[in-house]
């Protein structure tokens, strides 16, 4: 039998802050713009409901409504924080998404750097998320128990990614890889990604991976930094101590079923460390793939869990 011949169409787009992409088969002769505006529109949705930076977001309204009184919320923003809460969860706090005030703090949203809010970040009691909400995902409503400033930026992108698949799907194609800054889909395959090599000053892949039916994303400290006392402070914040997170790996990648998960994962094993993020990954039936700094002389160190980076067993190895 002979296979229906296709086309490979790139799209991209502005979203949150960065970009979109899609490269998708399409049938020959297949009108891109209907598909163009769609996908634009999903992404476009999610940041105007889960943004830090849109000072109208749905998030943002949550985040501004009083302790104790229930919001409504969209159907999407919901989905989002049920995962979140579950995950969050799971990694035993380590995914936090009630670390606002710490990012917003240390200049990681739209707001510069403060030193008093980074002390009061710093000095606050952190309970985790999912004891300052509640969650009623019938009635799509929520409410916080406590004083908290919520932040999505360890999902929410993923999460746009899940829904540029979604269109794609939705639209009848069945073979394409999806992506926000390096957060990734793919649809059939396999499709060749790179796993970025965690370095500040260049792009380069440190390896190749083979992606079909599942999504990637990686979490890294050589991105999105402050410099402090001339040290480099990564984005990801530690939500124990309410700072950013120090001595941790150079970078995290995860392979899971959606890039929503694979992003909220790839942080909460940043978080967790290699020893500890690995165990966790073994249970979780993740693929992992931590990349550690080492001496200079060294290069990088690699742990990996499961059989897509080469641990078959689903034990951590170099």
């Amino acid at each position: 039998m002979s296979k229906t011949p296709t086309d490979r169409l790139a799209l991209n787009g502005a979203t949150m802050g960065t970009r979109w992409s899609a490269l998708v088969q399409v049938p020959p002769g297949f009108d891109d713009a209907p598909l163009r505006l769609a996908m634009q529109a999903a992404v476009a949705e999610v940041d105007a409901q889960m943004s830090t930076w849109k000072p109208d977001s749905d998030l943002m309204r949550l985040n501004r409504a009083p302790v104790g009184e229930w919001v409504e919320l969209p159907a999407r923003l919901m989905a989002v924080l049920d995962l979140a809460l579950a995950i969050g969860g799971a990694s035993n706090g380590a995914f936090d998404i009630a670390t606002g005030d710490a990012v917003a703090a240390w200049g990681f949203g739209p707001d510069t750097a403060d030193e008093g809010r980074i002390r009061a970040a710093a000095t606050a009691v952190r309970p985790g998320a999912g004891a300052m909400l509640d969650l009623d995902p019938a009635g799509l409503r929520a409410r916080k128990r406590a004083p908290v400033t919520l932040d999505l930026n360890g999902i929410a992108k993923g999460y746009g990614v899940d829904r540029l698949a979604e269109v794609a799907l939705g639209f009848g194609l069945s073979g394409a890889l999806v992506g926000i800054d390096g957060e990734l889909r793919a649809l059939g395959g396999p499709w060749s990604v790179a796993v970025e090599r965690p370095d500040p000053d260049r792009r380069a892949p440190h390896s190749v991976l083979a992606l079909k039916d599942a999504a990637v994303a990686t979490s890294g400290d050589y991105r999105h930094r402050v410099m402090v006392r001339g040290r480099a402070l990564s984005h990801t914040m530690d939500p124990l101590r309410g700072l950013p997170l120090m001595d941790g790996p150079a970078s995290v990648t995860v392979v899971a079923g959606t890039c929503a998960e694979a992003d909220a994962w790839a942080t909460a094993l940043m978080v967790l460390g290699p020893e500890a993020g690995a165990d966790v990954a073994r249970k979780r039936g993740l693929d992992a793939l931590f990349l550690m700094h080492a001496p200079l002389d060294e290069g990088l160190r690699p742990v990996a869990v499961g059989p897509l980076f080469g641990a078959g067993d689903g034990g951590a190895g170099a």
